[in-house]
């Protein structure tokens, strides 16, 4: 794997423990039609914070943030296809497909609008999408460390696309080995390396394109959060391309008329582990917002 994006985007992937042995009490199976995903709610009140996770990342990852904001209202985190013990979809799984089927897994299960969207990384690009694609459904948003656009889209740092490209074919390599195996637990892997190769794919395709395209996100509340520690793994590069991602994030946030940019000093790509209290400060901040307090 190239290590260098691996730390970028995705610090940890668990490799052996990329599907539970079984659906945790207080977790939902809800089938959207096409297939079933995995939701966990919890807390009560209004507006609903929908949270989505970093290519990779499960919602157990999420727990200790989840629980901390259903102290002030509900929370929904969930596993997108083929993640944890949702089931695979459709491909390619793009940001458009992803939006669609968070609405489609809302809906189902009866989760009332609109919605606090919160986003990490990859689950950034997707609320984003969502946000244009559903904005009644939208009562605000928080994206931490969303990805810069320009290198998604290949217009700068080309180097490191290229890197991209080399690990989206090695995780599509073991997701077609995987399913030449008559193992169950072999199948459910190429299933997740089959669908977060076709999310990293596409990240650097349709859902760089449909986020680009979306040029405002009118007045609603958008909190926008970047990391401020370079990436060591680039090497002399990596102060200068934190520097461009930062300011890639800041010209995000400028899409809504009400936004709020942070710099979090001192933390890394996962900002929710690296300074939690910032992240449930900001969240909470626009929770109370919407509700006018």
């Amino acid at each position: 794997m190239s290590r260098a994006l691996a730390i970028l985007f995705v610090p940890c992937v668990f490799f052996a423990s990329c599907v539970r042995e079984s659906v945790p009490s207080s977790d939902q199976i809800v089938n959207i039609g096409s297939h079933r995903l995995q939701m966990h709610r919890e807390g009560k009140g209004a507006p609903t914070v929908v949270i989505d996770a970093g290519i990779t990342d499960q919602l157990e990852k999420l727990r200790p943030l989840q629980e901390r904001i259903a102290g002030v209202t509900r929370v929904i985190t969930y596993n997108r296809a083929g993640y944890g013990q949702s089931e695979p979809g459709p491909v390619p799984r793009d940001c458009g497909r992803e939006a669609e089927e968070l609405k489609a897994l809302l809906e189902k299960a009866s989760i009332q609008g609109p919605y606090v969207l919160v986003g990490h990384s990859l689950g950034g690009l997707n609320m984003q999408v969502y946000a244009s694609k559903y904005p009644a459904d939208v009562a605000a948003m928080v994206l931490l460390d969303p990805p810069p656009l320009s290198f998604l889209l290949r217009e700068e740092y080309g180097d490191l696309g290229a890197m991209a490209e080399k690990m989206t074919a090695e995780w599509q390599a073991i997701a077609d080995s995987a399913a030449q195996s008559a193992d169950a637990r072999e199948k459910a892997r190429s299933a997740f390396f089959g669908m977060i190769a076709s999310e990293h794919r596409e990240m650097f395709g349709e859902s760089a394109r449909l986020a680009a395209a979306i040029s405002t996100f009118g007045d609603i509340p958008l909190v926008v959060m970047a990391a401020e520690k370079p990436n060591p793994a680039f090497g002399e590069a990596a102060g200068d391309f934190q520097k461009f991602w930062v300011a890639q994030s800041r010209a995000l946030a400028g899409k809504s008329s009400n936004n709020r940019f942070i710099l979090a000093e001192g933390a890394s790509h996962y900002l929710y582990l690296d300074v939690p209290d910032l992240v449930v400060e900001s969240i909470l901040s626009v929770v109370h917002e919407v509700r006018g307090e």
